[in-house]
């Protein structure tokens, strides 16, 4: 069927102006709170008076986080600025999502926002699938219709650059969120995904390259194993910083490249014949981005297509007719695509 609208439109430029603001305070922010921003209350106890940070790490659940004694005014101050930044971002995420950024839920956030107090992403941690695409919308400054995920896919290429090992599912406990390991399949095999209850929970992944799509490896600097897929170790290569708006966060994560995930999202089309509403939203998704790096930033595919994996390569070409209906309303990235044959 041939598409009759346009896969994206630009924000204004204030719009996107206003996203780079967030982005670049976030990136300097060092740790952020989780949570709502909360706020300071004072505590009596054993004579003494402390200060805490009250807020709720999930809706309906309130916590409190310890500040320190009542007279330590550099804690307090210390404290009542980082509220405050975490209030500002959640002004500005807010008003983002209604002028239609991409914006993930507040599960999400409390996930990525644990990963980002660990420094896993600075360690080398990627966000893959649907999330990362969400971000390059954002990054472009785009708006596209984004099919809504309950997945987050994290991906790690190589060994992660940590001082120390870091504990995945303690790191997911930690969100406060009643995350359980899903059993692998046998059962016996070990868990490559932690998962929050009912059949629309939140579910995380982690991945890792692979020849053989589903084996299971073994990730020991986060004490946890990855599911393996195939074409990773292109799909990771170079992956650069970016950031996700997610509940009222904005959180500095690692995107992979642009280029590598049309040319990777385009295979995986062509390989979910058991699960064709995946498959369409990978093509989706790649042709949008595709249509974008063309028209907005001038990009030629042909390169980065020739620097692809063969099989890669072959299922983009496979996708060509289904792809030059699919842009009809954009001219120069249908003659992106025809460039390729």
């Amino acid at each position: 069927m041939t598409t009759t609208h346009a896969l994206y439109r630009l924000h204004e430029l204030a719009i996107r102006t206003l996203y780079t603001e967030v982005k670049e305070r976030a990136n300097t922010a060092g740790n952020l709170l989780p949570g709502t921003p909360g706020t300071l209350v004072k505590r009596a106890g054993t004579g003494h008076e402390y200060w805490y940070r009250s807020y709720y790490p999930v809706p309906k659940r309130r916590s409190e986080q310890f500040v320190g004694p009542a007279g330590n005014e550099t804690a307090y101050q210390a404290m009542q600025q980082r509220i405050a930044f975490s209030d500002w971002t959640t002004r500005q995420v807010s008003a983002l999502a209604k002028l239609g950024f991409q914006v993930a839920d507040k599960g999400v956030a409390g996930v990525l926002v644990e990963l980002h107090n660990r420094k896993i992403f600075e360690a080398g941690l990627v966000v893959v699938g649907t999330l990362a695409y969400m971000s390059w919308l954002n990054e472009y400054g785009a708006r596209a219709t984004a099919a809504r995920t309950q997945d987050v896919d994290l991906a790690r290429r190589q060994t992660l650059k940590l001082a120390t090992t870091v504990s995945f599912l303690s790191s997911m406990q930690a969100t406060q969120l009643p995350f359980v390991r899903i059993p692998g399949m046998p059962s016996d095999k070990p868990s490559t995904s932690v998962k929050l209850p009912g059949a629309e929970g939140l579910r995380v992944d982690i991945l890792a390259p692979g020849r053989v799509l589903g084996e299971i490896i073994a990730i020991p600097e986060l004490e946890w194993h990855a599911h393996t897929i195939p074409f990773y170790n292109y799909l990771l290569e170079d992956s650069r910083a970016a950031a996700m708006l997610a509940g009222g966060h904005c959180v500095p994560i690692n995107l992979p490249q642009v280029t590598r995930m049309i040319w990777h999202k385009l295979y995986a089309s062509t390989h979910r014949t058991k699960e064709p509403t995946k498959a369409e939203k990978d093509l989706v998704q790649a042709v949008t981005l595709a249509a974008i790096l063309i028209e907005q930033e001038s990009v030629s595919l042909r390169e980065s297509f020739r620097s692809a994996p063969r099989e890669l390569r072959a299922a983009a070409l496979s996708r060509l007719p289904r792809i030059e209906t699919m842009l009809t309303q954009h001219p120069q990235a249908l003659d992106g695509f025809r460039e390729l044959k």
